[in-house]
């Protein structure tokens, strides 16, 4: 990189000269301020071209697996949730860098990308096909990563915008299945008893996540103002717990209670407190626990939910499918849809309709006798009907051609 001073006006900038556009085939230069003195612009121009260069050099020994290994994963690790950045580090280790990783920083090109991604939709070795879903995240990696190495000065573009890649529009949607009330009440009877009981009881009646269920404390619960405060979320990341403040931006809310609900929650704690006394445990404060004093491990409560389900004979499903089940039933019974979206802590209401359009659709026909009720004229009385002659009607079908 080469670098000189210009000045504007009365004020100095440093020019850094970067090459030419590999696409576009223009000259690329960067302008950086520095004042009205020109000598503080020729030092800042000798600065930035030095520390160019500097990047170049260590840009041309750099691979790819290597970028990813110590750059990008590291910085992201500062801004991304926990299981978030474990699914990156789970497509970058096993995925990209087995294919990608010895290829150099600057030699990737997207002839590269996408081969890569036609070896994982269509492998040749009787290996099964990734998910689309799968496919389009590893997408996701790549260009985010590039993006980075753009940002850095270490590549001029970014090749994963230019390659062919798999589309979000091209990934088929998996209906989620949902009960009937009927099914869910019998899911309910069959948990009752169980030492967890109050667990799928609150996730049925308040279509928490998963995470938001187990991260619950008794703090978080207003008895009397029949509430709950959703703070925290508990995820499982190598089979270890790890704390997350939420999927969402609006994850953390407060969510009505039913009386019900509130009396089911109060006796699980009076039940959890003589539990813990009589064991000797010293109470942490989790509202689900296990036989330790604390929180229920997520494949713990998973499982527990399937073998309540075969028992009771339902559909078995996840226990995800409790959140969606809650959402169902609402907007079937006509529950406004920003109410819906509310109280399962969707980002938009746009995102509640798109994910129960299937039930939204088949509330077209109620819609439509709905709206007829209200402006469709009634029959009008006998007296006001006007009478037709048969001569008048045999004219009128010669005339406009119809017949019987």
């Amino acid at each position: 990189m080469k670098g000189y001073v210009a000045r504007k006006g009365n004020r100095w900038y440093a020019v850094i000269y970067e090459g030419t556009d590999p696409v576009t085939r223009k000259e690329r230069r960067s302008w950086h301020p520095a004042g009205c003195d020109r000598a503080d612009a020729e030092r800042l121009a000798a600065r930035l071209a030095c520390e160019r260069n500097g990047a170049n050099e260590e840009a041309r020994s750099l691979s790819f697996g290597a970028f990813l290994r110590s750059r990008w994963l590291p910085g992201k690790r500062l801004v991304l949730a926990a299981s978030t950045h474990n699914g990156y580090r789970h497509n970058v280790e096993n995925h990209i860098i087995p294919a990608l990783g010895r290829i150099r920083l600057r030699r990737l090109r997207p002839h590269h990308l996408e081969a890569f991604y036609d070896r994982l939709l269509h492998p040749r070795n009787g290996d099964s096909p990734l998910a689309p879903k799968t496919m389009y995240e590893i997408h996701l990696v790549i260009r985010g990563a590039l993006n980075e190495a753009v940002r850095r000065g270490l590549v001029s573009r970014n090749v994963a915008l230019v390659a062919h890649a798999p589309r979000l529009r091209s990934i088929p949607r998996v209906e989620q299945l949902s009960w009937t009330p009927d099914e869910l009440r019998t899911f309910l009877r069959a948990a009752a008893g169980h030492r967890l009981f109050a667990a799928p009881w609150t996730a049925a009646f308040t279509g928490m996540r998963r995470n938001e269920l187990l991260g619950l404390r008794w703090d978080d619960f207003d008895e009397k103002a029949a509430t709950i405060s959703i703070n925290r979320g508990l995820v499982v990341i190598d089979y270890e717990l790890h704390e997350t403040r939420g999927k969402t931006p609006r994850s953390r809310r407060r969510i009505d209670l039913d009386p019900t609900t509130v009396s089911v929650l109060t006796e699980s704690r009076d039940w959890q407190r003589a539990e813990q006394r009589a064991a000797g445990i010293e109470a942490a404060g989790w509202m689900f626990t296990d036989g330790r004093g604390q929180p229920i491990h997520p494949h713990a409560i998973s499982q527990a939910f399937e073998r309540i389900a075969r028992r009771a004979g339902v559909p078995v499903s996840r226990l995800h499918e409790l959140r969606h089940t809650l959402g169902t039933l609402l907007i079937a019974a006509g529950v406004p849809v920003k109410v819906v979206s509310e109280r399962l802590g969707h980002a938009t209401p746009s995102f509640t309709i798109e994910t129960y359009q299937h039930v939204l659709l088949g509330m077209q026909a109620d819609a439509a006798r709905v709206f007829e009720q209200l402006v469709a004229p009634g029959p009008l009385p006998p007296d006001q009907v006007p009478e037709k002659s048969v001569e008048t009607r045999e004219k009128h079908r010669k005339k406009t051609g119809w017949s019987r």
